[in-house]
């Protein structure tokens, strides 16, 4: 099959043909419709911990083409959109419903394998890595059973590759981690593919203001179009006073930061009310500090509180986004910045470094043939002036 493959740190990803085996128990094979490029891709790119090479790639959407034993939830010809955090079922975490929080998932994911330890990747007959147990950079993929959700019939699969991932940790955010409730004031940190579906979620969540807060004027525009209330461009204006402002001087009930800077969190925190939740979903590195004010801090009720993954069921919310998308209630079209095939996938990552281009949305890619299935081939392809 045809594949983006990572071959060293920061490098080009270049398209090979790679060899890819059966599923084996529990697992699942998926013909690969699209995938989107979230900027977590790029991170795994030019983090030096990624084993190589690698196949990247998280937010897909396909069709099951085979299945291995004991497969019970999906059969040949479902739809499915691809959970990168399967869950075992069986843990404390898992029986309580927190899914989001179980560990099995995590050793195979950074050692580049399937659940079992092994790969089903080859090139040459040398071993290839799977990245997030999914690697949907390529025609076909091979991922455990658990990361397969099965979507209605009339369901895009363009549309549906956003959900894994970005669309699904904003919505969850909102909806899940921070419980908006009917009638609230939120304010959503970061208006990028995160951001954007946490205010998403807000509406869907019935609150009756929300606040966009970002440094991108056009950034806080796009915002409007999804359901924002009011914006605040926090380069020129304190966001928490903005907040208070637009609340009465009560401040926000909710918080949700996107943006993976301390800073943002520290203006939430002190723009949320006493009561208020602050929710983190960005990830920060691990050398900054978040500080709080001490002072009467046990004296305000405040709940600050993160969230990974959107604290998302996937089973559930990734066919709740579906059907709110049918239905005409949630905007997945006007997330798709481009669509391209798989060759030009290094002009997006190019794009990723210019903080002049719209990232508020994804570029997809959409696989339009059948495989090329040439036994023991690899090819180099040298598109423009980078290896593609």
């Amino acid at each position: 099959m045809k594949a983006a493959v990572m071959e060293s740190v920061g490098s080009p990803l270049q398209i090979q043909c790679v060899d890819l085996n059966s599923p084996k128990a529990n697992e699942v094979l998926v013909k690969i419709e699209a995938t989107s490029i979230c900027h977590s891709d790029l991170n795994a790119l030019n983090d030096p911990e990624t084993p190589t090479p690698t196949i990247l790639g998280h937010e897909g959407a396909g069709i099951v083409h085979e299945i291995g034993p004991n497969v019970k939830h999906v059969k040949v010809g479902d739809k499915v959109a691809l959970n990168w955090v399967p869950y075992c079922g069986v843990c404390e975490y898992c029986t309580s419903g927190d899914f989001h929080l179980c560990e099995e998932a995590f050793g195979p994911m950074f050692n580049g394998t399937l659940l079992d330890g092994t790969t089903r990747l080859s090139r040459n007959g040398e071993r290839m890595y799977h990245h997030s147990l999914l690697s949907t950079f390529a025609e076909y993929t091979v991922v455990p059973e658990m990361s397969c959700v099965k979507l209605p019939d009339d369901m895009p699969l363009a549309q549906a590759s956003l959900i894994g991932c970005g669309v699904a940790t904003g919505y969850g955010a909102a909806v899940n981690a921070a419980q908006v409730r009917p009638g609230t004031t939120v304010a959503v940190f970061g208006i990028g593919g995160v951001g954007i579906n946490a205010i998403q979620g807000a509406v869907i969540a019935g609150a009756a203001k929300i606040i966009a807060c970002d440094v991108k004027p056009g950034n806080l525009e796009i915002a409007k179009q999804f359901g924002a209330t009011h914006t605040v461009h926090v380069g020129e204006e304190k966001a928490d006073e903005a907040l208070k402002e637009l609340t009465g001087g009560m401040g926000v009930h909710y918080a949700i930061d996107c943006s993976g800077n301390t800073k943002a969190t520290e203006s939430a925190w002190n723009g949320v009310r006493k009561k208020g939740v602050v929710v983190v979903v960005g990830a920060y590195n691990a050398s900054m500090i978040v500080n709080l004010p001490a002072g009467g801090f046990h004296r305000v009720g405040k709940v600050l509180k993160g969230s990974f993954y959107g604290d998302i069921q996937p089973f559930r919310d990734f066919v709740t986004i579906a059907k709110l998308y049918l239905e005409g209630r949630y905007k997945l079209d006007e997330l798709i910045l481009s669509r391209i095939q798989l060759e030009d996938i290094n002009q997006v990552f190019d794009s990723f470094h210019d903080h002049s281009c719209v990232n508020v949305g994804r570029s997809l890619i959409e696989f339009k043939t059948q495989s090329l299935m040439l036994p023991n081939v690899s090819v180099t392809k040298k598109v423009g002036s980078f290896y593609a």
